[in-house]
């Protein structure tokens, strides 16, 4: 952990990787800190006493990022129990285990609503690592709390009983928006995120690299015109403290910010959605207050008024999961994050009218290492120009396409990188496409609507070598790449590629210069002569 004296990482600093009862000597005042690694329980005065803040990997470029009273932290120390997939705490209603007890093992936001509980006096921790949050949606003082006996409110640090008007919610340490409450704190569930915005497009101009939840932005960049996604999914908002319109991305890359559905180039704040493993449900209703008909929903919808038969939604539950719902069909205009809770009204998730067009759950789709679980790639395939339609959504190989569709004038790729072909059983023409949106086929370089067979390219991380050859047999000039060529001629005095041996990573050859013409995939392996690439001519 990295504690700075001044706000946004700046001034007197100091790195500490163990326990320390007493910081004074380092830094007289803490307005920013960076989490490099674990977690992390920070103490107003020395000797692990005083309020209590729980951090965990990510920046705090001001003391309110981490719900701060003050800029002052004379102690911290590492909290160690956090790995494991197990957290069990016992709750009891009266002092030294009396009255009714509840045993818990998940988040929860409100003990006196959830758990039924009027006040909490005493609690077992038989697993893992909780935090006891003072106010409720895990705001307010926090309380650590590891595995051991709580006899009364004193024992871990308060004054008053959970359940008092000050005390009312349960949550996990490890989230970063900490909602108030008790909850598990474990690093191998924590969000482990990271999204790098650039100023210009293409991933040029200044960058800054985000780990964690940030409610300004403004200082760190002055415009968004690309994004890297590198892990987790994140909503960026394009006003400060996540108000105004919301983009929900996905692990990928984001060249533009018409990629993420942009109305402009201003992201002004951002935040790691959390709820993206396990079971997605949610329940819609035509009607506010959970009135009227309803449909409970566990699968991405395109067409809302297909599947409800109406353009309404005024109210809604999320059971479990998080959800992402869009003004208009098949996951266009502007989009809204609903994560799990009540929505009375649409008012509640931002909107300004009821009318949603279609509603899609969100799940980590990359196989980046991190505590989310890996999601299938997804393709969707149109009949008709601007993503209209009969429509096929895709997450795997498919060597026969006709029986889904008879022709194809719009694709939208969700996640990975995939290989079309223009016939049946990965033959004819191959179009290589990356994530984004394609609204006709000239944008994926087609020469006609005919889509009959597809693959996912697997091997797109990492590093990328590739040997090619003068002459067939990897004879002749050799010349090794590893970085895009816009002309081969250029770099290789030659138009021809005989053979050519891919050492790391998947490469696409274009026909013609700057990326034109017949395309051609070339995954790891030896390539003997060009028509093993199923090419009919070297160039």
């Amino acid at each position: 952990i990295v504690f700075y004296e001044d706000k946004n990482f700046q001034g007197r600093c100091y790195e500490c990787s163990s326990d320390c009862p007493d910081l004074h000597s380092y830094f007289t005042r803490c307005n920013s800190i960076r989490v490099e690694s674990g977690c992390w329980v920070l103490y107003e005065r020395p000797n692990y006493m005083g309020y209590q803040y729980i951090l965990t990997r990510g920046e705090y470029p001001d003391h309110q990022q981490w719900m701060g009273f003050n800029d002052s932290i004379k102690s911290c120390r590492m909290i160690k129990n956090v790995y494991g997939n197990v957290y069990k705490l016992r709750i009891y209603e009266r002092p030294d285990f009396g009255g009714q007890m509840v045993e818990h093992t998940e988040d929860c936001p409100s003990v006196q609503d959830a758990l039924k509980l009027r006040e909490v006096h005493s609690c077992v921790v038989m697993d893992g690592a909780w935090a006891f949050y003072e106010q409720p949606n895990y705001r307010g003082r926090q309380y650590f709390l590891e595995r051991g006996d709580y006899r009364q409110p004193t024992d871990w640090g308060a004054t008053s009983p959970i359940g008092c008007p000050e005390f009312v919610f349960l949550y996990p340490a490890n989230k970063y928006t900490m909602l108030e409450g008790v909850a598990p704190v474990a690093l191998i569930r924590c969000f482990c995120g990271q999204i790098i915005f650039y100023e210009d497009r293409n991933f040029q101009g200044r960058c800054f690299e985000c780990c964690s939840d940030c409610a300004d932005l403004h200082s760190h960049f002055t415009r968004c015109n690309s994004v890297r996604v590198e892990s987790g999914c994140w909503v960026l908002f394009e006003r400060p403290n996540y108000t105004g319109y919301q983009y929900v991305l996905l692990p990928g890359e984001y060249p533009d910010y018409q990629r993420w559905m942009g109305f402009n180039d201003c992201v002004r704040s951002c935040r790691i959605i959390r709820n993206t493993t396990g079971s997605h449900r949610i329940k819609l209703f035509d009607r506010p207050n959970f009135e009227g008909q309803s449909v409970e929903v566990t699968e991405n919808s395109p067409s809302i008024q297909e599947r409800f038969h109406s353009k309404e939604v005024n109210s809604c539950i999320v059971l479990e999961g998080a959800w992402v719902f869009y003004e208009h069909p098949n996951y266009r205009g502007r989009q809204y994050l609903l994560e799990k809770g009540e929505f009375r009204r649409y008012t509640d998730w931002g909107a300004m009218h009821a009318t949603v067009g279609s509603i899609r759950r969100v799940t980590e789709l990359d196989d980046a290492p991190c505590c989310f679980t890996s999601s299938p790639q997804q393709i969707i395939f149109y009949e008709d120009r601007n993503f209209q339609g009969r429509t096929f959504e895709c997450s795997s190989d498919c060597p026969e396409l006709s029986s889904h569709f008879s022709r194809c004038n719009s694709i939208r790729v969700e996640s990975g990188a995939w290989v079309l072909y223009e016939r049946p059983n990965f033959t004819g023409y191959q179009y290589i496409l990356t994530r984004g949106e394609y609204p006709e086929y000239q944008h994926w370089m087609g020469f006609n609507d005919t889509i009959r067979s597809c693959r996912l390219i697997r091997t797109t991380s990492g590093m990328h070598r590739i040997r090619i050859y003068q002459q067939h047999d990897f004879m002749g000039r050799m010349l090794e790449l590893s970085e895009d060529s816009p002309s081969l001629y250029e770099h290789f005095g030659h138009r021809e590629i005989h053979s050519c041996n891919v050492l790391n990573g998947a490469w696409v050859f274009y026909e013609q210069p700057n990326y034109r013409g017949r395309q051609y995939l070339l995954e790891r392996g030896e390539y003997r002569r060009f028509t093993e690439w199923s090419a009919m001519h070297p160039t």
